[in-house]
């Protein structure tokens, strides 16, 4: 019988091509997605058990890049309530390999408790302290085996100059063929405008931050396949390949 694989995966990528150019349509799934932020939509999920403040297709993204590109160490600012340590250790597991990093400057002790009790926990580290001190980082490095493959996702305080430190800081870690994950770029888009999130505005977030990154390097480019497919995203533009050396 004809194995259609190949075939599939071709009619995969010119639906994501087709779904990336439908301008109106990507206009009205965002005003869906900000108008369910007042319910505290990405609130409401969990993966085994760990609140995990994401939208459910980045959730699922998040685990098909990690298992496509197969990271020796991944590395996450922001630990909030660990949910997403949880998923990439999740994947690991069934890889047989890989450790996650989890970066937070507090992470509350019911918290740490949580993580740490976890049956996943053997496969996450913790690390506090701010991100993007120095101190910090060399506790990060440190983790991170020689000739290791390197992902990072950057999801702790949105402001523009704190996730610009970030990048600085940990776009350097990211190996080729890996991502780097800026999380919360949604806050950049024209229809975020209208919501009002501590003082994150039209020309202070993640968006801005990111793009001002990318007019300093030519390591990373804009995927198109995962960020084309992702109609409902918190991330949209931020799923970055890292196509060069540091």
């Amino acid at each position: 019988m004809h194995d259609d694989r190949a075939e599939f995966e071709e009619a995969k990528r010119r639906s994501t091509a087709a779904l990336a150019a439908d301008s109106d349509l990507l206009h009205r799934a965002a005003d869906v997605q900000i108008d369910a932020a007042g319910h505290r939509y990405t609130y409401l999920w969990s993966w085994l058990g760990l609140p995990i403040i994401q939208l459910p297709p980045d959730v699922v993204a998040l685990q098909e890049i990690v298992w496509e590109t197969r990271p020796d160490v991944l590395i996450e600012t922001g630990v909030a309530r660990g949910g997403s340590l949880a998923l990439f250790a999740t994947v690991f597991g069934v890889l047989g390999r890989g450790v996650v990093v989890g970066v937070d400057v507090d992470i509350r002790p019911h918290n740490r408790a949580a993580i740490e009790q976890h049956p996943l926990a053997p496969r996450i580290r913790l690390v506090e302290g701010s991100s993007t001190d120095e101190a910090t980082l060399a506790q990060v490095r440190a983790l991170i085996p020689h000739g290791s493959r390197v992902m990072v996702v950057l999801d702790s305080d949105h402001s523009h100059a704190h996730v610009l430190a970030e990048l600085r800081a940990y776009a350097p870690l990211v190996t080729p063929g890996q991502f780097l994950v800026v999380a919360d770029t949604g806050l950049g888009i024209p229809e975020a405008a209208r919501m009002v999130i501590r003082d994150w505005g039209p020309q202070n977030n993640p968006m801005t931050a990111m793009n001002a990154y990318l007019a300093e390097t030519n390591r990373f480019e804009i995927d198109p396949f995962y960020n084309g497919k992702l109609l409902l995203t918190s991330n949209p533009r931020g799923y970055l390949r890292c196509i060069a050396p540091a």
